[in-house]
Order: structure tokens, then C-alpha cells, then sequence
């Protein structure tokens, strides 16, 4: 090209061809959705796609261009993926709360195409989507400041059939939200989730402010609005504020300033792509056992990124545990680990694959 006008046009020409293609391909896409409606399939086939994406590498000539490629391709089957969801009508997700908590604002990142359908509780979000009444289910996990969500642990453990297929990490600001005008002075109590107040525990004690624990900080934060009690302030945040009507009247309270809550999201569609798999398992209990299990993991060259425990629903005294490793799921090491983990464990399973 002899000018920067005749590479614009050209780049132009062949956008119009990609849009006809584009188009032509969401057609066949149609056609796949009809027909795994049809047969009840699954919306992903990652068999499937590992081998589209291989085929679709090996088409371009210039080897510096293929890694590019590949991405394209990527995309390309990310949004039929989310296509055949809307078609199929399984393009919802569930989360527990109101509009506005931060369950809400993560599956809006993760989902932002998807109907978002919210629960009272976590057990109802792991219940929808253990119905199929809807594709994901979007929970907190942890918090770099409170802690692991002990019952959204449980509630894996408890739910085999489901899958971790993604994490998320999503930035927290607590902010002290209040009728408009009301000043600090006025306050005498606050609502806000158990993590929130935990998260705020420094800020609380400072002002002599005695807290009360809701199901979510947005449904604290519709309490307040509702109530009309310019002594009632919650804990929540900035987008909360505007949803209700409240204003912020001290903005980030949470002790951490690098606060933040890790997502996971929830499906039934077993997941093989990730750079990061986590395993549940239980141990007899004898001298030795979870020391054989780590020295295991090291010896197939994992890295454990976190470990827990927790004690087992209705058996005093024993314990599940967690563990996070770094590492592709799809290898035969992984295979591996898992078959010996199988003899040196009482019971194990993989829960979740997932990319970090």
C-alpha cells in the first residue's frame, strides 16, 4: 500500500466480507443451537473447540500472525457460545441478593448479556442452577480481608454435581451510605452482610457504631432507604447508594485498602480449559495424612496456591479439605495426581477448572 488511505480502504473492503461472513457463521450457529436444543446437548464442547482452534492455527500462513488468529477464533466461539445461551434460553445466571449488591456487580462483568436472576439465599443460587433453571450461578468465595466464605465452601462440598468454571475478583469499597443529609452525629446503628461489618470492624469501632448482620449489603441498603430512620445507615456500596436513593456519607470504611472478593461461578457443564484446577477431599484420620497428600501434590511438580479445611456436615471432630493448584487439568500429570491422590485419600474429586 502506497498511502495511509488506500491501507484504510483496504481494511474497510474486507470488514464488509467479514460481515458478511460473520453473519453467514451465526446462521450455522443457529442451526447447532436448534439442533442441541433438540438432542439436549450441552452449549460446550470442549473437545470440540480445543480441535476448532487447532484447525483454525494451522489455515494461517505467517506463523507470527497465528497466536492472533487463535484469539479471534476464540472470541468468535465465545459470543456464538453466549448466542446459542439466548437461543436456547439458558442464558441466566443467578446470584443472591438485590440489584446492586456485589454479587450483581460481578456477574454483570462475568455476564453482561445474561438475565440476571436473583436468590434469598446462596443455598437457592446452588439449587437453581443444580435445576438448570439457570446456566451459572455467580457467589462469593472469599475476601482478601474476612476470609473464605465458609458456607459457600460447604455448599460445594455438598453440591457434586456442580462445577467451579470461573473466578473472579472484584475490587471492594465499603462506604457508610445514609439518608440524604443526615450527618454522622445522627447515627445509632448499621446493617450491612457479615463480611461488610467485618471489613469495616475498624471504622465501627471508631464511631462506637453497633452493626446488625443482613442476608446482603444491598438488601441492607434498601432496609435503610425503606425505613425512613435517619439514624439507620448501611454499609454497601457506591452504586447501591444511587439505586436507592441514599448518599455516601463516608466513602471506602473497609480497613484493607486493597479490598477485594473473589467469585466463583457455578455450572453443571463440566470444565477441562484452565491454567488452575481445585480438588475437595477427605483423609482418614491417622498421623501423616495430609503431609502424604501435600508431599504428593510437590512430588507431580504442582504449586498449591491455598489450602483449607472445614469440618465434615454431621461427623464430629472430622474434616473436608480444599486445595488450589496451579497447573493444566488436561495433562496426563493431572491424570496422574488424581489416581494417586484416589489411593492415598478416603475420598477426592475435582471441583473446579477454572483460568487465573
Amino acid at each position: 500500500m502506497d498511502t495511509l488511505e488506500q491501507a484504510r480502504a483496504e481494511i474497510d473492503a474486507v470488514d464488509a466480507q467479514l460481515a458478511a461472513l460473520f453473519e453467514r457463521r451465526m446462521a450455522a450457529v443457529l442451526s447447532v443451537a436448534q439442533y442441541k436444543q433438540a438432542h439436549g446437548l450441552p452449549i460446550f464442547d470442549a473437545a470440540r473447540e480445543a480441535v476448532v482452534l487447532e484447525k483454525a492455527a494451522a489455515r494461517i500462513q505467517n506463523a507470527a500472525l497465528r497466536p492472533y488468529y487463535k484469539d479471534h477464533v476464540q472470541n468468535m466461539m465465545d459470543v456464538a457460545k453466549q448466542y446459542e445461551a439466548e437461543v436456547l434460553g439458558r442464558n441466566r445466571a443467578a446470584y443472591q441478593g438485590v440489584e446492586g449488591a456485589f454479587a450483581h456487580i460481578a456477574l454483570r462483568a462475568l455476564f453482561p448479556h445474561a438475565e440476571a436472576v436473583s436468590y434469598p439465599t446462596w443455598d437457592e443460587v446452588f439449587d437453581a442452577v443444580s435445576r438448570g433453571d439457570t446456566a451459572h450461578g455467580v457467589v462469593p468465595f472469599e475476601n482478601s480481608h474476612a476470609g473464605d466464605v465458609s458456607a459457600v465452601l460447604d455448599l460445594c462440598y455438598n453440591h457434586p454435581e456442580l462445577w467451579v468454571v470461573d473466578v473472579y475478583d472484584l475490587p471492594i469499597s465499603q462506604n457508610l451510605l445514609v439518608l440524604p443529609g443526615t450527618q454522622l452525629a445522627q447515627l445509632k446503628h448499621v446493617y450491612s452482610h457479615q463480611q461488610a461489618i467485618a471489613q469495616s470492624e475498624t471504622f465501627l469501632k471508631q464511631f462506637r457504631l453497633p452493626a446488625t448482620a443482613m442476608p446482603n449489603t444491598a438488601m441492607a441498603a434498601k432496609f435503610v432507604a425503606e425505613s425512613g430512620d435517619p439514624s439507620k445507615a448501611a454499609i454497601a456500596s457506591a452504586e447501591t447508594a444511587a439505586l436507592y436513593g441514599l448518599e455516601v456519607l463516608v466513602p471506602s470504611i473497609n480497613t484493607d485498602g486493597d479490598n477485594t472478593t473473589r467469585f466463583i461461578v457455578l455450572s453443571r457443564e463440566k470444565p477441562t480449559v484452565g491454567n488452575r484446577f481445585s480438588l475437595l477431599f477427605t483423609l482418614d484420620n491417622k498421623p501423616g495424612k495430609l503431609a502424604e497428600v501435600i508431599q504428593v501434590i510437590g512430588r507431580f511438580g504442582y504449586d498449591m496456591e491455598s489450602i483449607k479445611s472445614r469440618p465434615l456436615p454431621h461427623v464430629p471432630f472430622d474434616y473436608y479439605f480444599y486445595v488450589e493448584l496451579v497447573g493444566d487439568p488436561s495433562a496426563d500429570e493431572t491424570a496422574a495426581l488424581l489416581r494417586e491422590l484416589d489411593h492415598t485419600c478416603r475420598t477426592v474429586r475435582l471441583l473446579g477448572v477454572y483460568t487465573k
